[in-house]
């Protein structure tokens, strides 16, 4: 049995590789020993501070499109972002009315369901 730490797409991933019992159609078993790490953390893309209200995301996925600027007004249900998810795009919506204070994410980021996105004041 071997331990190795292999990324994938910037996903850590810890293994344990076990050899087969000499059965020559058994291949070999490779399965996650803990969780992906986290990436490091980046800065918010577009920040005028962050706010109270967190506009987080429903599912994993990835940023497909962002429908809202830093300082502009939104309604409760308006959309800030859209996210791609199993060939889908999935609006994140506007929790309460506010204004947007920050923009946390950009295109092309993956992300993790309950990622805040966004916050609003």
């Amino acid at each position: 049995m071997k331990n190795y730490t292999i990324t994938v797409n910037g996903n850590v991933y810890d293994v344990t590789v076990e050899e087969g019992a000499g059965n020559a159609s058994a291949a070999p078993k490779a399965a996650p020993k803990a969780a992906p790490k986290a990436a490091p953390a980046a800065a918010p893309k577009a920040s005028a501070g962050a706010g109270s209200i967190k506009v987080e995301a429903g599912a994993a996925g990835k940023v497909f499109k962002i429908e809202a600027n830093v300082g502009q007004a939104v309604k409760k249900g308006d959309a800030v972002v859209i996210i791609e998810s199993m060939k889908m795009e999935i609006p994140v919506v506007a929790p309460a009315d506010g204004t947007v204070a920050s923009i946390d994410v950009a295109v092309g980021d993956a992300i993790e369901a309950g990622a805040t996105l966004a916050t609003l004041n």
